[in-house]
């Protein structure tokens, strides 16, 4: 560990140098590039110099109280001490959460899909208020947004509904999000005041650059036809709406949100790269499923991860085993203690997994 912090607080300071170059902003993305590294190195300098004052205070403090005779004073000095070592331990416990290597994905845009499970027209609803969730989070993060193809409900529920979200980091904040998300509360079509119980399924991909993945023109199957919506919607006279398949894997897009074909085909083979390369990932990190069995999950879509229960105001992540008794303002977008939650737990997780295999070593 020490090792590492070394070679990063060294890179830290080979960044700063390089960042006053006026050259540099010549290269747009190596200029993004290097202010993002140095910004994530940033934290771990300035956490490693509060660790570096902390130990001289504490020295400090240490000296007075063994020097000082006076009884309330040495008390002070004790009570100090005592907060210092406390502050410290709270720093070294940061620092090593940083320095938990990042996974590679965690800087990539995401395509998300959201879909209506098991409660028929309140499970389509529901999945409205999670789209809104996560899209009202991603506003406050500045993140773009894109749908890329929806099916909507009469009611204003959403059957299914598949976007795009990219930005600083999406991929960290939201990769757990996949799973089955469970909600009990009354329905508005619900007379007689009966709490159902309806779920939603959301996957969340990492989007693929196409250098990333290579799909070849001759293992795909494009039809073309009309779209078609509830009540008229989306309905157009010409054939825009797109269907893909990958004939080896066998997976299937279809979009028919724009008016345009060629717009249609391009989002769907965002979505179908995407789809194709969290299978690819998915069976890489089977290898190293140790590493990657976390507490927080597996990320596997059939897994139910959080529970929402609108009578008691109440929000469960069963995971990490956490409760909060906000979800009238997490529906809204409040959602970063929940996410911030997460992914703690998974690098503290990561953390131990490490130190296990370098003792064993």
């Amino acid at each position: 560990m020490n090792e590492r912090l070394s070679s990063l607080l060294k890179r830290y300071d080979e960044l700063t140098l390089l960042i006053q170059d006026p050259s540099l902003v010549k290269d747009q993305k190596r200029y993004r590039d290097v202010m993002k590294e140095h910004s994530r190195l940033g934290e771990i300098a300035e956490i490693h110099g509060n660790i570096e004052k902390l130990e001289k205070q504490i020295d400090e403090a240490k000296a007075l109280f063994q020097e000082e005779k006076d009884p309330e004073m040495r008390e002070l000095a004790r009570e100090e001490l005592k907060e210092l070592e406390t502050r410290l331990a709270d720093n070294n416990d940061k620092l090593k959460l940083l320095l938990v290597p990042k996974d590679p994905l965690d800087e990539k845009n995401i395509i998300m899909e959201i879909r209506a499970g098991t409660g028929g027209e309140e499970a389509a609803l529901f999945a409205a208020d999670l789209y809104r969730m996560y899209s009202r989070f991603a506003e406050t993060k500045g993140w773009k947004f894109e749908v890329m193809n929806s099916n909507d409900t009469e009611l204003g529920g959403i059957k299914e509904i598949v976007f795009s979200v990219s930005g600083n980091n999406v991929y960290e904040n939201l990769r757990y999000e996949s799973g089955v998300h469970r909600v009990q509360r009354v329905p508005t079509t619900e007379s007689s005041g009966r709490i159902h119980t309806s779920a939603v399924t959301v996957a969340v991909l990492p989007e693929a650059d196409e250098t990333e993945i290579d799909i070849r023109q001759e293992d795909l199957r494009i039809d073309v036809m009309r779209a078609g919506g509830p009540g008229g919607q989306c309905v157009n006279t010409t054939d825009s709406a797109v269907r893909i398949t990958h004939l080896p894997t066998g997976i299937t897009v279809h979009c028919q949100d724009e008016k345009s074909q060629i717009k249609n085909k391009a989002k769907a083979m965002r979505i179908l790269r995407a789809r194709i390369y969290e299978a690819e990932e998915a069976k890489a990190s089977a290898e190293r499923a140790e590493a990657r069995k976390t507490q927080v999950g597996s990320g596997d879509r059939s897994e139910r991860i959080r529970t929402y229960n609108f009578p008691d105001n109440r929000v469960t992540d069963h995971r990490i085993g956490l409760t909060l008794y906000k979800l009238d303002r997490i529906i809204e977008g409040d959602t970063g203690e929940v996410f911030d939650a997460l992914k703690l737990s998974a690098r503290e997780e990561l953390l131990r997994s490490t130190s296990s295999e370098s003792a064993e070593s």
